[in-house]
């Protein structure tokens, strides 16, 4: 700015010496009259000399900023920079609508076979049966009927003592017996720990021999036991037996429970 200063005072400087001499030279050719007597002077400059003449001029103020351009056109395009870097990944979506199933893929390949089964039980591992009879008329009612006359027995859980049969294998048991009835009237019913299961009832005929028969299939736990008993005062108690007709009790094992790792699948 001082600089700009300096620069104008120098070019109004040379402008008013130039002026100087231009004047003393047209006031040294021509016939200039002078005023005659006393001239008055009233302060004011003369209008027939440039200001220049008598006084500097001061720096006038900058002008304002001229209106902004208009845009200039657009440039060429320039070269396709570097790739950048990859940017941080975004907020995971809501997950969008189910689709509708797609059609039906080719039926692929055979699997490979899976892997070799545990050694199952045989059922012939496990056994429970008995067939017995009885060998003379039945005495007492209200008791366990003891079967004596041994048919088969093998595992020993008919006990032809007390009369009962004791389950050794959970499982589910058939049991049947087939009575000949003789003499009177007979009721018999089937137990399960000391709780009468069913029933029977055959009504003595005169001069004749009857039969009664039943059967049942229960599911019976380690220690459960089993077995027939006459019902009612003695006169309900005509099952008879000699040597050529029989009055028998048989059950076995249909199936066991499965074990317990098995029944977990």
């Amino acid at each position: 700015m001082k600089l700009l200063w300096t620069l104008v005072l120098s070019l109004l400087l040379a402008g008013q010496l130039g002026f100087s001499q231009e004047e003393e030279r047209g006031e040294e050719g021509a016939d200039v009259t002078k005023p005659k007597g006393p001239v008055a002077d009233d302060g004011r400059p003369d209008d027939r000399l440039p200001c220049g003449r008598w006084m500097g001029g001061v720096p006038g103020t900058p002008g304002h900023s001229g209106l902004p351009g208009r845009d200039g056109r657009d440039g060429p395009a320039g070269p396709k920079g570097d790739k950048g870097n990859p940017g941080e990944p975004g907020q995971k979506g809501e997950p969008g609508d189910k689709g509708a199933d797609g059609p039906q893929g080719p039926r692929g390949f055979p699997g490979n076979p899976g892997l070799k089964g545990e050694r199952g039980e045989s059922p012939l591992a496990v056994r429970s049966a008995f067939s017995m009879g009885l060998t003379s008329r039945l005495a007492v009612t209200n008791v366990p009927i003891r079967f004596n006359k041994l048919f088969h027995n093998e595992q020993r859980h008919y006990d032809d003592t007390s009369g009962k049969f004791r389950c050794v294998t959970p499982g589910v048991y058939f049991f049947t017996y087939h009575l000949t009835v003789y003499y009177r009237d007979a009721r018999v019913s089937l137990y399960r720990n000391n709780k009468p299961v069913m029933f029977t009832h055959d009504q003595f005929q005169e001069n004749n021999l009857d039969q009664a028969s039943g059967s049942i299939i229960l599911q019976l736990q380690a220690g459960d036991e089993v077995w027939l008993q006459v019902y009612g005062e003695e006169e309900h108690g005509g099952i008879y037996a000699d040597n050529t007709n029989d009055s028998t009790f048989s059950g076995f094992l249909l199936y066991p429970d499965p074990p317990a790792a098995s029944r977990r699948r």
